[in-house]
């Protein structure tokens, strides 16, 4: 059973519908299609004892199931981590979209797995992006080449979402070096045993620390020292999660570690911003991965269960179910990527819009994975069939690398009061003015400026009572727009065409709704006291 959507079909949407150029279309699909082998071939049969094992705590290393360890050392092998690092630390130099669009089977076919190799991705770029030459030199050979792996250590017991509240200490040990002191938790592959080093970075405070997030800085803090010694930095536990069992999730205790500083001190927020909005767009690429994937299972499904005198699939509410799903998938994929190819062509709009992909396509995950469920019935009920699974999976992507509310009240603060409405208004002209646009995608376009110019004139507990329709609202429309580009092309691919006008008349009139829940906010939503 395939597990992805067809390599060649993305190698298309990215060359005639996100604006893709950087390489031949031929060469684009020959490294899609290479993915997708590795991930089909050897990813896809570990994800069931992945979820089924697990990852375990053994007297303070963590095991991960048979087979990851060396699932991990083929695809550091084949390249794959390095697809997008600089040439000069061993990567292949190649654009973040493809990096991104190649990123897709992987989670398709194991989710749990693709975790790690994401944040060293991130890694990698927090470091070509804000270290300095020596750390670069030092740093990211080995992270490229899959010898060491790297994490993103932010959240703390009494800090979430707030990072300002950060209390991890950091102190010089007089030798240019830090002693890094403090508790993380939520740190996916905080400890493993696929590599012989991890880098972890941290954020952490100068003793001259400011309060509140403007007196972090950015600690660069490895497992193992250059001496071959072990740092003090363990691993307390790691959690029992509804998903993702194959990723360990850990409690990281830093006892007087020692770290290095990446970036200006006090301005280490500003440089790991770099690594949370590449991991925002993978994330958005997970829920992109996961509907694909329920709606491949789901799919077969309804070809093989018989019932009423014939295959299920050929019910019309079950077709609606199944092209829904596969609608989500691609919506995502359209935005997701687009996002991507904005950070080199307009970083206004980029920064628009990775908030509301990872958002959008993450939320899609999880609504095509519990449509799958569904269409398996009660079978997809029972863990047997694996529909089960991708929900579970799928849940955390709307949590992690900043909550949906957080990335809502992002595009509310930055992306459309800061400018003003600047930039959306931008979208918002381009997409109406764009040839063939339909009736539908005009009214939802004129549906998303009259909810922009509501949020910047209202009270500020009513805006961000409207943030997260207002999120959906925009998402859906920038996703029917890409949709319909998809289809006033002749010459793409059948499925993607079939998926695309799905997604204009079962998704697209989804706008209405959105827009008017955004400025209609309850005294429920902007009261302070919760009355039950």
């Amino acid at each position: 059973m395939p597990v992805t959507v067809p390599p060649e079909e993305t190698a298309w949407l990215l060359h005639h519908v996100v604006g893709f150029d950087a390489l031949d279309p031929g060469d684009t699909a020959a490294i899609l299609v290479e993915a997708t082998r590795f991930a089909e071939g050897v990813l896809a049969p570990l994800e069931r004892d992945g979820d089924r094992i697990g990852a375990k705590l053994v007297d303070g290393r963590v095991i991960t199931p048979p087979g990851f360890k060396e699932a991990f050392q083929a695809y550091a092998e084949g390249g794959w981590i390095g697809t997008a690092a600089p040439e000069e630390s061993g990567g292949q130099g190649l654009p973040d979209v493809l990096a991104l669009a190649a990123f897709e089977p992987v989670s398709s076919a194991n989710m749990g797995f693709g975790l790690c190799p994401m944040l060293t991705q991130d890694a990698i770029q927090l470091l070509a992006t804000h270290g300095s030459a020596d750390q670069k030199e030092r740093l990211l050979a080995p992270l490229v080449a899959g010898s060491w792996t790297g994490t993103m250590c932010l959240t703390e017991p009494q800090a979430g979402s707030d990072l300002g509240a950060v209390r991890s200490k950091a102190e010089p040990d007089g030798n240019g070096l830090y002693r890094i002191t403090g508790q993380k938790i939520f740190i996916t592959y905080g400890e493993h045993d696929w590599t012989a080093n991890i880098l972890h970075m941290v954020l952490a405070r100068l003793p001259d620390a400011p309060a509140g997030s403007a007196g972090i800085s950015l600690f660069a803090v490895p497992k193992f020292l250059p001496d071959g010694s072990r740092n003090p930095v363990r691993c307390v536990s790691i959690e029992h999660k509804l998903g993702i069992h194959a990723s360990p999730t850990c409690v990281l205790a830093f006892e007087d570690a020692l770290g290095e500083i990446v970036g200006p001190p006090h301005r280490g927020l500003p440089s790991m911003f770099s690594m949370m909005n590449a991991a925002r767009l993978g994330v958005a690429m997970q829920g992109v991965a996961v509907a694909e994937r329920a709606f491949r299972r789901a799919a077969e499904f309804a070809t093989t269960r018989e019932q009423s005198g014939g295959p299920i699939v050929i019910h019309p509410d079950v077709r609606r179910t199944l092209w829904t799903m596969r609608a989500l998938a691609l919506g995502g994929r359209l935005l997701t990527l687009y996002a991507a190819e904005q950070q080199h062509r307009d970083p206004v709009r980029a920064a628009l819009l990775i908030p509301v992909a990872k958002s959008w396509a993450s939320d899609a995950g999880v609504e095509a994975a519990s449509l799958g469920v569904q269409v398996h019935g009660g079978m997809g009920y029972i863990e047997e069939t694996g529909a089960a699974q991708h929900l579970r999976d799928s849940r955390i992507t709307p949590i992690y690398e900043g909550t949906n509310g957080i990335q809502a009240l992002t595009l509310l603060r930055r992306g459309l009061l800061r400018d003003q409405g600047a930039a959306l208004g931008a979208l918002l002209d381009e997409i109406v003015a764009a040839e063939g646009v339909t009736p539908a995608l005009r009214e939802a376009a004129e549906a998303t400026r009259s909810a922009a110019a509501w949020l910047r004139q209202a009270e500020p507990r009513a805006a961000e009572a409207g943030a997260t329709p207002f999120l959906n609202l925009v998402g859906t429309l920038a996703a029917g727009w890409l949709c319909a580009r998809t289809l006033a092309r002749p010459d793409a691919p059948v499925a993607a065409r079939t998926a695309a006008s799905v997604f204009l008349d079962q998704v697209l009139p989804r706008t209405m709704a959105f827009g008017a829940a955004t400025v209609t906010p309850s005294a429920g939503l902007t009261g302070t006291e919760l009355v039950a």
